[in-house]
């Protein structure tokens, strides 16, 4: 009933090394100049493998990017007309030519009332008064 407990570190190394080579890690670093030489660059061309997929990724992020840019701004352009519509529709003067005749009309009908149709301030009551 009291089994101990499997060694962790026996189950791995069972794992990892069925054909009995030794793990890597485990032992002692080697001496051999050319087996560190190939294991570097082994691991240069698998660090050259990753910032090539890196720099991919990171096209792929940009180019979908802009795809949404360029649909955003498709969507603006195609509403901007049925909104240019709404605001002529809103605006009782979207000529600025037939908003300025009708300020200078105004204008001249104001002025060519005569000076008496103005009501007299209190200054002026205390000058007739005096």
């Amino acid at each position: 009933m009291s089994d101990p407990l499997p060694d962790p570190f026996e189950f791995i190394k069972n794992l990892w090394n069925p054909m009995g080579l030794p793990m890597p890690g485990m032992v002692a670093p080697t001496l051999d100049i050319d087996a560190i030489e190939k294991k570097i660059a082994d691991l240069k061309s698998v660090e050259n493998w990753l910032n090539l997929n890196l720099n991919m990724l990171r096209l792929s992020i940009q180019g979908l990017e802009m795809q949404r840019s360029t649909l955003a701004a498709m969507k603006a352009m195609q509403s901007a007309p049925a909104d240019a519509a709404a605001q002529a529709s809103k605006n009782p003067f979207p000529d600025p030519a037939a908003w300025w005749s009708l300020m200078q009309a105004a204008a001249a009908s104001t002025a060519a009332k005569p000076a008496e149709a103005k009501p007299a301030g209190p200054a002026a009551a205390k000058a007739k008064s005096k």
